[in-house]
């Protein structure tokens, strides 16, 4: 294993201690999540941001800006994926690209490492890992064939309420009456930044695929006990509904078109806004829990709300981001331009409002990325890989067959590696 990745081992060559080492990051991508990461790495210790690419170059050159005014790292941009893959500084990548591109880019990076032009060590993807469950086994085969260490970028299970409010739950309550038996979550807001998103055929689905990932994951990681691994509990059965209760409507497909583009027509095309989703687990030793999400793009309020409840024989726990314990009001005479400063996907500029006060730290990237940057210098291991990334597919696409069958299904599902939503083919009408 290259140095590099020893952890505390020390150097042969200097005697040096290797956890002063620092990972250089180069990332795939200059969207809306690209931004939330770079300002969670001001709190992170031992990586630089050291590139960015984008299909969109003056946005690579921007978001490069970004990473250097917020001194996370002497960030430029490149010209290809594989010039970036190509630089020995470039330990790591974050891939944070579309879901359509994503088979795309992770052959570039694996086409560049056995041409022997980098020495790239690791990768950590955003989830969804892929579009469905051929795709994600094609990502994760294509990484392990070039020997990446591989992450799985999960920021919920990383918000510290949750890592808390768990860690308390399974030390007192757990142990003194019996482990938790019902987990829920849910992630809702008005809908996506961007037009691809909107689209089954580019994003893989709707609401269901681009943040069910986040709510099943949460709900495994609550029943999971801790340091126990996620193959602790298997699903058994899901059930998945799917519906488009406001996009679609006649006066809301015209506003999507209207500022999405002509290639967003919910009028023929749409795309659920709402899912909801159960799911029966087995523990190792036998017992039935239950796993319950909820995602919307058809949640109207003060913004983003990320939600999470554990209960158990004698005792539970909650979580709601918009508790943020800060509020401002501004009267009608405060007039403002609309923004996203309080809060993402914000609303309102008037009246009482929530703030979250640091969202890279409250939703979890923080920690999230800390987390990876270890994991990758050899520290820790990875709580969260390709592999999981894989199976919360095999879950989401589960979830769809359950919603147009109209039944539940047993888990493992059969051929579920082949079964690609009406809503990505297009097919499907609400």
């Amino acid at each position: 294993m290259d140095s590099r990745f020893r952890g505390n081992d020390e150097d042969p060559a200097t005697g040096n201690n290797m956890s002063d080492n620092k990972l250089g990051i180069g990332f795939i991508g200059s969207g809306f999540i690209a931004k939330f990461h770079l300002q969670s790495f001001v709190s992170v210790r031992d990586a630089d941001v050291l590139g960015v690419w984008s299909p969109h170059h003056d946005n690579a050159v921007a978001t490069a800006a970004l990473a250097r005014s917020l001194n996370v790292g002497n960030a430029r941009a490149y010209d290809s994926i594989a010039d970036m893959v190509a630089d020995p500084a470039i330990d790591a990548i974050w891939l944070l690209g579309p879901n359509f591109a994503r088979i795309e880019n992770v052959k570039e990076i694996v086409d560049a490492i056995r041409s022997g032009k980098g020495t790239l060590k690791a990768i950590a993807c955003e989830k969804p890992l892929a579009r469905d469950v051929a795709e994600a086994i094609e990502v994760l085969e294509l990484v392990e064939s070039v020997g990446l260490m591989h992450g799985y970028l999960e920021n919920q299970v990383f918000a510290p309420q949750i890592e808390t409010g768990r860690s308390l739950i399974w030390s007192r309550g757990a142990a003194t009456t019996g482990r938790p038996y019902l987990a829920r979550a849910a992630e809702e807001h008005n809908g996506p930044h961007t037009p691809w998103f909107w689209r089954g055929d580019m994003q893989g689905g709707g609401v269901l695929n681009d943040m069910m990932c986040h709510s099943v994951e949460l709900v495994r990681h609550l029943l999971t006990k801790p340091g126990e691994p996620r193959e602790s509990l298997t699903p058994i059965s899901i059930n998945g509904r799917i519906a488009s209760l406001k996009w679609s409507r006649p006066e809301y497909a015209e506003r999507l078109r209207k500022t999405m583009g002509s290639e967003v027509d919910y009028s023929r095309y749409p795309s659920e806004d709402f899912a909801g989703v159960t799911i029966e687990f087995e523990t190792d030793d036998g017992t039935r829990v239950i796993g319950e999400a909820s995602t919307s793009w058809s949640y109207v309020g003060a913004g983003l709300r990320l939600s999470a409840e554990l209960l158990g024989p004698e005792y539970s726990m909650s979580w709601n981001t918009l508790d943020s314990g800060l509020n401002l009001f501004f009267s009608r005479e405060a007039s403002s331009n609309a923004g996203e400063y309080l809060i993402e996907k914000q609303n309102a500029e008037m009246g009482l409002m929530p703030v979250v006060a640091s969202e890279p730290a409250a939703y979890g990237y923080e920690a999230e990325n800390r987390h990876y940057v270890n994991a990758f210098l050899g520290r820790v291991k990875p709580m969260l890989t390709f592999h999981d990334g894989v199976e919360v597919v095999k879950l989401l696409m589960a979830a769809y067959q359950s919603a147009e069958e109209a039944r539940t299904i047993e888990l493992p599902a059969s051929g579920i590696e082949n079964f690609k939503p009406a809503v990505a083919r297009g097919a499907w009408h609400g």
